[in-house]
């Protein structure tokens, strides 16, 4: 599991929150704490895309730097780690393959919940096996101060849990085009993660957001 602070999970509830992570940022955590709160949540495990299949991959930064920012940033807090599943995985990222092979590698007595952003879940109805879904997590969906949902293109009502959106207004895109125009990037993401973007030179020179 990459961190490897989760233990024995039967009857534990344990949300699944994937992203590009490039870089990981306060507001990706504070939204798995809400989730955690919001819904019982026992533990998140965070799992960094391998080969986004929604982007350019050139346009990404290698995956094992978005892997250590993640863990950098999830070590020093109990409830979350991170998994390797994606990274190590040949291939486009797909998140019903995932739940699957996580489904076997915690076993079927833990509960599982997706955790997405209200603009990712509007997309999801296009997902690749989207249909299965339902069988293998339970929805939750997380507002965002910077994106207003259309319920329209919203799961149907009662298959998800909502939680408010946070507070924070950072997006990952925001914080490479800071460090490309060498603005500090301090208080947006931990300071292990600063400290590691500086070191491996990431976003420096990087064209565009």
């Amino acid at each position: 599991m990459g961190s490897g602070r989760i233990g024995g999970c039967a009857g534990m509830r344990i949300g699944i929150m994937g992203g590009t992570f490039d870089p990981i940022h306060h507001a990706h955590l504070h939204n798995a704490a809400m989730a955690a709160a919001a819904c019982g949540l026992d533990h998140v495990v965070l799992v960094p895309t391998g080969e986004p299949c929604h982007k350019d991959p050139r346009g990404v930064s290698p995956s094992t730097d978005r892997f250590t920012m993640a863990e950098i940033a999830c070590r020093p807090d109990p409830l979350l780690s991170v998994s390797r599943l994606e990274v190590d995985r040949p291939g486009p990222s797909y998140t019903v393959p995932t739940l699957r092979e996580l489904r076997r590698t915690l076993g079927p007595a833990a509960e599982l919940f997706l955790i997405v952003g209200t603009d990712t879940a509007e997309g999801m109805a296009q997902w690749y096996q989207a249909e299965a879904i339902p069988r293998l997590a339970r929805l939750i969906v997380v507002g965002r101060a910077d994106h207003v949902p259309d319920p329209a293109r919203l799961p149907r009502s009662g298959t998800y849990d909502p939680v408010p959106a946070s507070p924070w207004r950072i997006s990952s895109t925001q914080i490479r085009a800071r460090v490309r125009d060498r603005r500090p990037v301090r208080y947006l993401v931990p300071d292990g993660v600063a400290a590691y973007i500086a070191e491996r030179g990431l976003y420096v020179g990087r064209p565009g957001g």
